[in-house]
């Protein structure tokens, strides 16, 4: 999934957004970065960071994401990692299983979670170069998520009702 590394038009004058963080120790050098600028975009649009929760690995990510998903002061779910190629396909099978049972979780507590993982078949180089501009990306996402399900919910209309006008937001 890509995500969106702009917010929705209007998207301040929504409720303040409460977000919880997954971040994986792996790769700490990578995850740290991510986590500070995750943090401090989190501030820049007005989002709470109620919690960060420190998991192993990547891998290691979904049940701290049913955990915080739970919580009644938690909107959204941030996850933050580095999954770096390696000799085996270990990476592969790392994210892509990480990533399915996330997006579970989501649809299972009808809640927004971010998927701010980089890789599969990343190299450290590759990773370090992306690890400022991917937790800009998961904080819009779930803030812009958390937004437009709660316009969903207010939306009244007869025929075609539009929550974000995509071509405004690019």
């Amino acid at each position: 999934m890509q995500a969106s590394s702009k917010l929705t038009p209007g998207w301040h004058n929504q409720q303040l957004t409460r977000l919880a963080i997954v971040v994986s120790e792996f790769n700490s050098e990578i995850t740290s970065k991510m986590l500070e600028r995750a943090r401090n975009h989190a501030d820049e649009v007005g989002a709470k960071v109620s919690y960060v929760l420190y998991v192993p690995g990547t891998f290691d990510m979904p049940l701290a994401v049913e955990r915080l998903l739970k919580k009644k002061n938690v909107d959204a779910v941030v996850t933050l990692g580095a999954v770096i190629k390696g000799e085996t396909r270990h990476d592969d099978i790392v994210a892509e299983n990480a990533a399915r049972l996330i997006a579970d979780l989501s649809l299972k507590f009808g809640k927004p979670v971010a998927l701010g993982v980089l890789g599969p078949g990343m190299t450290v180089e590759q990773a370090r170069e992306r690890a400022d501009l991917m937790p800009v990306r998961a904080v819009n996402a779930a803030v812009n998520m958390v937004a437009r399900l709660g316009n969903l919910q207010k939306a009244v209309g007869r025929g075609t009702v539009v929550i974000d006008d995509t071509a405004n937001n690019n």
